[in-house]
């Protein structure tokens, strides 16, 4: 019994570990580096280059998660920004005609195994699990016409009305080590 006593303060320090680099707690804009970063994170799930010599980071947390962390440096790999993509400050800034190129790098990578074609209406949807303003976990959808590959619409439900359920689950709307929405 003594041993098992032993090992919770490894085992709680290590579960504490993992949820810190989640979304990089510790990181500090102006101070932290691309290589603070991906020693805390990770490597990125996509990466591109910025027009002015930095770069954009994606952390996918999904698709069982809320997030995804996009984290922007400077052309000398100093981090200039954090912040969640599956929000509303985000979602509002996408525009009909916009591509899908422009989307994922807006939002990150949509669920790849909800990623669906709808040939009647030559229409290609992607799939984001987000934590909507009620904390209740929440599917958004980006429509793109099929032939053009832009975007037409958005749209975002609840996951209880999506999948018809009684129960209501709730999510972390904000997280600790972010500033908020």
């Amino acid at each position: 019994m003594q041993t098992r006593l032993a090992i919770l303060p490894v085992i709680i320090a290590g579960l504490l570990a993992g949820c810190a680099s989640y979304a990089g707690r510790g990181l500090r804009d102006g101070v932290s580096t691309t290589g603070d970063v991906q020693a805390l994170m990770g490597s990125p799930t996509l990466r591109w280059p910025e027009p002015d010599g930095g770069e954009q980071l994606a952390y996918v947390r999904g698709p069982a998660g809320f997030h995804t962390i996009m984290i922007r440096s400077d052309r000398n790999g100093i981090v200039i920004s954090r912040e969640n993509a599956l929000a509303p400050k985000q979602f509002a800034k996408l525009r009909a005609g916009m591509t899908q190129d422009e989307v994922l790098r807006l939002l990150g990578p949509p669920d790849p195994l909800r990623t669906v074609y709808f040939a009647a209406r030559d229409e290609l949807v992607w799939d984001w699990r987000w934590c909507d303003d009620y904390a209740e976990p929440a599917r958004f959808y980006v429509l793109f016409d099929g032939t053009s590959g832009t975007l037409r619409t958005t749209m975002s439900q609840p996951e209880s009305m999506a999948y018809g359920l009684r129960s209501r689950t709730y999510c972390n709307r904000h997280l600790d080590d972010l500033p908020p929405d």
